[in-house]
């Protein structure tokens, strides 16, 4: 499968300038998970800016109503 970065990109919030993994969904992905946590992506952008992209703080957004 073809890496579709360019296109990914148009919607990735990533605020982490140095990240190698900017619209690489997959890379990205299983880097976060394997550290619990959800990418950039899954947040506003005021809670990514903070870098808190645990499991923990998606789910109390998701019972803020949030998310």
């Amino acid at each position: 499968m073809e890496c579709k970065q360019e296109k990914n990109l148009e919607h990735c919030n990533c605020s982490y300038e140095p990240c190698s993994r900017k619209g690489v969904c997959c890379d990205c992905l299983a880097y976060h998970l394997r550290i619990r946590e959800l990418p950039a992506c899954v947040f506003p952008n005021d809670i990514e800016a903070t870098y808190d992209r645990s499991f923990e703080r998606f789910a109390r957004l998701v019972s803020e109503g949030r998310i």
